[in-house]
């Protein structure tokens, strides 16, 4: 997931704060591109 434009920020707060509502034990994580998703997954292990 990129970083969301401005305009979508509010969406992407609402979001991620529904998922850490709901489901508080679930690891979050963040990357900057896609050929660093596995790094950024070891991170939450």
């Amino acid at each position: 997931m990129t970083v969301p434009p401005e305009p979508l920020l509010p969406l992407f707060e609402q979001v991620m704060n529904l998922v850490r509502r709901h489901a508080p034990k679930v690891a979050i994580a963040f990357n900057t591109s896609g050929s660093d998703s596995a790094e950024s997954a070891k991170r939450w292990r």
